[in-house]
């Protein structure tokens, strides 16, 4: 499949993810693409994808392993509290300063390090600048949390 080809493709598949939510969803201020932006076999260029954002809270599907997929985000700025009743959550920092909000205690991450939120916890994510990190959860994970 040609690199133009791959683009028209992500394109129809975020246009039909972005309905889809639109119908069944709260509407978040986040650039949220669900798509495998990258497929086995081919080389992940996060470099390219963190110099081109121009969100303030942008997360995208790098690649699928197994059941579940790695997701980059490049944020500053807040998230909203949410839970995930069936799937745990790992984030680990590139670069920057992350801090995961739980209903008890805060737990800011630095660069190398990482955490991982158990299905059902209530929590929200904080980046106070730029930061990067990657996400890794299932693939059916909903971001924005479970309805209710």
């Amino acid at each position: 499949m040609t690199h133009e080809m791959r683009e028209a493709w992500n394109h129809r598949q975020e246009t039909k993810e972005s309905k889809q939510h639109m119908e069944d969803k709260p509407q978040y201020p986040y650039a949220t693409h669900l798509n495998v932006r990258y497929r086995q076999l081919e080389l992940v260029d996060t470099p390219a994808l963190i110099s081109a954002c121009k969100d303030r809270w942008y997360n995208q599907t790098l690649c699928q392993v197994n059941d579940s997929v790695v997701r980059l985000g490049v944020m500053q700025g807040e998230y909203h509290w949410h839970k995930h009743e069936k799937d745990d959550e790992f984030f680990f920092v590139v670069e920057g300063r992350f801090i995961i909000d739980l209903e008890e205690r805060s737990i800011e991450l630095l660069p190398r390090q990482a955490f991982v939120v158990p299905r059902g916890v209530v929590h929200r994510t904080r980046a106070p600048e730029k930061t990067i990190i990657l996400m890794m959860e299932t693939a059916d994970i909903i971001p924005t949390g479970d309805a209710g």
